[in-house]
């Protein structure tokens, strides 16, 4: 284990398992927050890989196990005893946090930390969405909603060479789409989203950001044959699939859920080198209820962190 002095650390929605008890099981006290940036204060013993002083990250996984199944295969994302930063352990809306060694992200010294803390969740699934999909450069890959994922996912579309369309209710986020190098701009309320794909020849993916899994479904009809949905958007509603939209055309669904410490050290690294960053606003930690509250009422744009000093 390490002790890390927290120097940012993002505001997700995923803390409300934490902050109001959505998690089963949930002990209390426990400290919220698993988009975590700091420099390692102390080592406990057995950690050979780190050094006192170092910069590192701290994101959604908190370890694994290393002996059920999962682990011995090498999947360790999928872990059947993974703890959680923030719910089985305490995160980073902290001065102080412990990990453990393996949870651990080596944060590239160009990244400001207040920048590199929502690349470890928001940034690392939508980039592993993109990166693990089927899709191959120059084929359209459209996502829908442009929010906190959703403004990231059009970087990543872009930079990893995909023709981009971005999905969203209204008029009022084209220019910030196209913006962010959006081709096309889908607006939802003005027609019928698979429409407009199909008309562009089908997407190859569709990333689905949005918080209302109700509207995911629909989306199917806009993929091109062997296309694929990608859900990494969460919500309490259910989705409903109709079958022979997954039928014809060889659809699938899959869901994609953040990433493994390297995984998170891929998505910083390319972020880095193709400039990528997500839209922040930041708040002192003595006022870190306030900006939970305002990503909670969903009034941020895009990210929220939590900001310990002003020199992260």
């Amino acid at each position: 284990m390490v002790r890390v002095a927290v120097e940012a650390c993002g505001i997700c929605h995923t803390d409300v398992l934490t902050v109001e008890g959505g998690f089963p099981g949930l002990n209390y006290p426990r400290v919220p927050g698993h988009e975590a940036v700091g420099r390692i204060d102390a080592l406990g013993a057995g950690v050979t890989r780190w050094k006192l002083g170092q910069r590192v990250g701290v994101g959604f996984l908190a370890g694994r196990c290393g002996e059920c199944s999962s682990c011995r295969r090498g999947d360790f994302i999928n872990c059947f005893n993974q703890a959680i930063t923030g719910i089985h352990l305490d995160g980073g809306y902290a001065e102080m946090m412990v990990a453990s060694q393996p949870a651990l992200v080596a944060i590239p010294d160009a990244l400001q930390s207040i920048d590199a803390a929502p690349l470890q969740c928001a940034g690392v699934t939508t980039f592993n969405a993109l990166r693990k999909s089927a899709a191959k450069p120059g084929e359209l890959v459209a996502v829908q909603g442009v929010g906190g994922l959703g403004h990231l996912a059009i970087q990543f579309a872009i930079h990893m060479g995909f023709r981009a369309a971005a999905i969203a209710r209204g008029a009022g986020k084209k220019d910030l789409a196209l913006s962010l190098g959006a081709h096309h701009y889908v607006d939802s309320e003005a027609a019928d989203p698979a429409a407009t794909l199909r008309e562009l020849g089908g997407a190859n993916v569709i990333v689905a950001t949005a918080s209302n899994p109700a509207t995911f479904g629909a989306l199917l009809g806009g993929l091109g044959p062997r296309g694929q949905l990608i859900v990494v958007g969460a919500g309490p509603e259910p989705m409903t699939v109709g079958v022979s939209d997954l039928l014809f055309g060889d659809h699938s669904i899959e869901g994609r859920n953040t990433g493994t410490p390297i995984e998170i050290e891929d998505a910083l690294n390319f972020s880095l080198l193709q400039n990528i960053r997500a839209s922040i606003e930041k708040v002192p930690f003595e006022r870190a209820p306030d900006g939970y509250a305002r990503m909670l009422a969903n009034e941020a744009r895009f990210r929220m962190v939590i900001e310990m000093s002003p020199s992260t």
